[in-house]
């Protein structure tokens, strides 16, 4: 029975994750767009294209850098009529799956009692994306929002079971 519970808090962590995720991006997002929208002392929101993240996972991309396969893009800015495009840069690639090893790894760690191997899971993802990071603030900003979130939301999944059913 402890495998099961085991196997069940892995797959809310890893899996059930992306959404909670998805919606922390969503609100932070919101919160970003209500408060440039006042400072700029109007009442639309921001325009999309000027943010080099994705949510969700769209159509091809256009001259404004959204979604490519759900990957992040960054936008070479709107072009001229007579200049092509500039090519859009990808960053931030295999977020998603980083991000359900990430939640796995943690879940695993607090169920085995080893909470010091979420460190080597936060070093490992941090030393894999500096360079990507250092270049693109807006990206490090939702890295850091992601990684908290999913981090968070392992962890929770893993002390609820562990104090529930493993106790």
């Amino acid at each position: 029975m402890t495998a099961l519970w085991i196997a069940a808090a892995l797959v809310a962590a890893g899996f059930g994750g992306w959404p909670v995720t998805a919606l922390v991006f969503r609100l932070a997002r919101t919160i970003d767009d209500k408060a440039d929208a006042a400072a700029k002392g109007r009442d639309t929101a921001v325009d999309p294209s000027a943010d080099v993240t994705v949510d969700v996972p769209g159509p091809a991309p256009d001259e404004t850098g959204q979604a490519v396969n759900g990957e992040l893009t960054a936008s070479p800015g709107q072009p001229a009529s007579d200049v092509p495009a500039a090519p859009t840069q990808r960053i931030l690639r295999g977020g998603a799956i980083i991000g359900v090893l990430e939640r796995l790894g943690v879940c695993l760690a607090i169920l085995a009692g080893q909470p010091v191997a979420i460190a080597y899971i936060v070093a490992i993802k941090g030393l894999g994306r500096f360079a990507e990071l250092k270049e693109t603030p807006v990206a490090a900003e939702r890295f850091i929002i992601g990684t908290l979130a999913s981090m968070l939301w392992a962890a929770g999944i893993a002390a609820a079971v562990k104090v529930i059913f493993l106790a």
